[in-house]
């Protein structure tokens, strides 16, 4: 008898709460509809946009960077960052496409060319900007960053985005940047933290460059240690 009651007792509650919901809706059914319509809008909205605007705007900036990018494969720095008069560089891609992908990678070639042009400030302003999920490019960039703190003779920020690159576990980036760390800690007196530097070099990327002749720094930083 008891089980029945509880089961009766559950019953009404569930019948309670669906009056309830029932009520509720009846109630706030203007609401409810806005709401509804409200939704409709910001998803439909949302599609129009990636379709109609976004996707359009990438195909026309992946056309648009082709000549800057030629330039920047050519080593014509200048002209890869500000145009030929006719087609636009970097910088004028980053100003009209910047909210697209190309306008974002935009950032990353205008900080590679301040740096090659020896604007060191504005390297780092532009490939501090920079930000990809592609984790080869992003630690590309760090390094970049890097080498523009290390011409401006700041060591220390210099080994801290080295730091960052160097995380990768990429066998062509890490040990290039675990190599530049164990130099600048070596100039800077810091042997132990340049002997780990190299050997991790040795231990872990034992088919890079970097490896074939990373005895000699290993055992030049336990001499000097």
């Amino acid at each position: 008898m008891a089980t029945n009651k509880q089961h009766e007792d559950s019953f009404e509650n569930v019948e309670s709460a669906l009056t309830k919901t029932e009520q509720f809706i009846e109630d706030n059914q203007k609401l409810i509809s806005f709401a509804a319509i409200a939704l409709i809008i910001i998803v439909g909205g949302y599609w129009a946009f990636k379709k109609l605007y976004m996707q359009p705007l990438q195909k026309e900036a992946q056309e648009t960077v082709f000549q800057a990018q030629q330039y920047f494969q050519t080593d014509s720095f200048n002209l890869a960052l500000n145009g030929d008069g006719m087609n636009p560089g970097f910088l004028e891609i980053i100003d009209q496409y910047g909210a697209t992908n190309v306008g974002e990678l935009a950032e990353y070639y205008a900080g590679a060319c301040y740096l090659n042009l020896g604007d060191y400030d504005s390297a780092i302003n532009y490939l501090k900007g920079f930000s990809t999920d592609e984790p080869i490019l992003m630690s590309t960039a760090q390094g970049a960053t890097g080498d523009a703190y290390l011409e401006l003779g700041n060591n220390e920020e210099a080994i801290k985005w080295y730091t960052k690159a160097s995380k990768s576990e990429n066998e062509l980036i890490a040990p290039t940047y675990l190599f530049k760390l164990g130099l600048l800690y070596e100039e800077s007196g810091q042997k132990e933290q340049a002997l780990e530097m190299y050997t991790k070099i040795k231990e872990q990327y034992k088919n890079s460059s970097e490896a074939r002749q990373i005895d000699k720094y290993i055992t030049r930083a336990k001499i000097n240690g």
